[in-house]
């Protein structure tokens, strides 16, 4: 019996795995969009200071 692994028999297991592989595809959405808002707000931080001196 060691190291068999059981299988979701019941729909309240097959539910909480779904809900389980849900919640760590959210997750990891979740970093990305965190990842790539922290990239975009670095570059503004690096635009000039004045809007104007963009068109100089």
């Amino acid at each position: 019996m060691t190291g068999q692994v059981q299988l979701a028999v019941t729909p309240r297991d097959r539910f909480f795995e779904a809900a389980q592989k849900e919640m760590i595809d959210f997750e990891r959405k979740e970093r990305e969009f965190r990842k790539k808002a922290k990239q975009e707000r670095a570059a503004e931080l690096r635009l000039p200071l004045h809007k104007s001196e963009l068109h100089s």
